[in-house]
């Protein structure tokens, strides 16, 4: 009876999460309650009643085209005397009657009553139903252990654009094609499904390079290239779909945000391991970077445009069929910034990221408890004034850790053979591991900044830098800067200082 209880189950959620415009069915399934308890689909309508401890249970829901298997008599209609009674109909709401499972009975003289069947025609009859009943078993235990691991609208993510099926994995195809396929493939939102699992299947790790409260980061090989891949525990799988879901956003691609590869969900045995594979940058982040070297001029100027470029990508809008949404990042840091080979910025980590779709002018807001950097917390996220139903607030304490960023770098630049220490946003007037109510404190209470220090007005980039930052650190989050208008004063920067991007 057990099974016959998980059966149901995943035949209700299968019923469900197939729904398209079609045929009108009702639907006793709590994920139809929303809609009236109603769906629709191209298929058929289903009346079930199977009988469980005795008791009658009764299901309607609604079945896919493709499910109505083998056609003239599809497995999900057929019924198993004394257990389960399923109706199937194809006019709207044609699945309101209750059924009744019909008892098996046993006639004293069967051998009559079934017309002189021989035993290889009863053994037939007897043997059929059960063994489609068995394959249903199988196929819905298969369902609820898949459907388990999802959640929230995972069919998003394992959605393969048509346009990419001519992309094969041949065997000479190298990281450099690949990523050539990624950016060529027309969509701009990555590898169809089936070749983003055979990359992150085919992947050696070689070692850890990174940990946090996700899980841990290693370099990878594939094809003699490097890769990294970015390993979620189980129990940040919110994050990691989340993520993926993220960088498969259509024309997101852009060398200024970390390419993503592939994403995948190994299951070995005992545990599952969540993927997510991108590109490799061996200078590491942001942060790594300023600790072990001072930068130049130059360097600082590449650094801090490419930054704001990934940024105004990010967060702006393309209209179209195939546009796409603007972004905010929310946990903006030098460390979810990477430094590139040659020495310009890639944003990374899009775990917390939000999307706004104009069209319907909702925020899509990722069901994650995670919250951003508390150092780098714009004033209205530290005091909760940020109004949450509207896509700029977002762009804004976005454009308040970038100012932040910008001063982790101008610190490091070494103009005139003078450049300070690697230090932390307010380093000297919070602990290394603030709370929210001590960043309140200090940057909405006392509304103070970090130092921008004098000398700086000695060379016209630090000067812009710090000009730059303290527009980016407004408590007024409407009177900042925006990342597109970052890039046009540090464009013409570059330009005035002769800097090679």
């Amino acid at each position: 009876m057990d099974k016959t209880r998980i059966l149901l189950v995943c035949l209700a959620v299968w019923g469900f999460a197939g729904g398209c415009d079609g045929l009108l069915c009702n639907c006793t399934t709590s994920q139809c309650e929303k809609n009236g308890y109603r769906c629709e689909t191209t298929g058929a309508c289903m009346a079930s009643t199977s009988l469980i401890d005795g008791q009658e249970q009764h299901v309607r829901i609604c079945i896919d085209k493709e499910k109505l298997v083998p056609p003239g008599q599809p497995f999900f209609c057929l019924s198993a005397e004394g257990l389960l009674n399923n109706h199937c109909c194809y006019t709207d709401y044609c699945n309101s009657l209750d059924l009744k499972v019909h008892s098996v009975t046993v006639q004293p003289n069967s051998s009559t009553m079934m017309g002189g069947w021989g035993p290889v025609e009863l053994a037939a009859v007897v043997a059929g139903p059960l063994f489609a009943l068995f394959l249903l078993v199988l196929l819905g235990l298969f369902l609820f252990q898949h459907h388990q691991r999802a959640y929230g609208h995972r069919q998003r993510l394992e959605v393969e654009d048509p346009s990419t099926e001519h992309l094969y994995l041949a065997k000479d195809k190298t990281l450099q094609d690949l990523i050539y396929d990624l950016s060529t493939s027309g969509s701009g939102s990555g590898l169809p499904l089936f070749v983003q699992r055979t990359v992150a299947r085919t992947i050696v790790l070689q070692e850890i390079i990174g940990k946090g409260r996700f899980g841990e980061v290693w370099r990878g090989k594939w094809r003699g290239g490097d890769v990294a891949v970015k390993i979620f525990s189980s129990r940040e799988e919110r994050s990691w779909f989340r993520e993926a879901e993220i960088y498969q956003t259509i024309m997101l691609r852009h060398e200024n945000i970390l390419g993503f590869i592939a994403a995948d969900n190994k299951d070995n045995g005992t545990w599952t391991q969540l993927w997510l594979v991108s590109d490799y940058h061996e200078h590491g982040s942001l942060f790594d970077y300023l600790n072990r070297y001072s930068v130049t001029i130059e360097i600082m100027i590449k650094l801090a445009l490419s930054a704001a470029s990934g940024l105004a990508h990010l967060h702006m809008e393309i209209l179209g069929t195939q546009g796409k949404p603007g972004i905010a990042h929310r946990d903006l840091k030098s460390k979810n910034i990477l430094v590139k080979k040659n020495l310009t910025c890639a944003i990374a980590d899009l775990g917390l990221a939000v999307r706004h779709e104009s069209v319907t002018d909702t925020i899509d807001i990722a069901p994650n408890q995670r919250v951003g950097t508390k150092r780098y917390m714009a004033p209205e996220v530290l005091d909760e004034s940020i109004n949450m139903c509207h896509f700029d607030s977002f762009k804004c304490a976005d454009i308040y850790a970038l100012g932040l960023v910008y001063w982790e770098i101008a610190r490091r630049c070494n103009a005139g053979g003078i450049h300070e220490e690697y230090q932390l946003p307010y380093y000297d007037l919070v602990p290394s591991d603030p709370s929210i109510e001590e960043m309140r404190k200090v940057v909405c209470d006392q509304r103070l900044r970090p130092n921008v220090p004098n000398w700086w007005q000695s060379y016209e980039a630090l000067r812009v830098m710090g000009k730059i930052m303290r527009e980016c650190w407004y408590a007024n989050g409407a009177a900042r800067l925006t990342a597109l208008r970052i890039k046009k004063t540090l464009s013409q920067l570059s330009m005035d200082e002769d800097v090679k991007m």
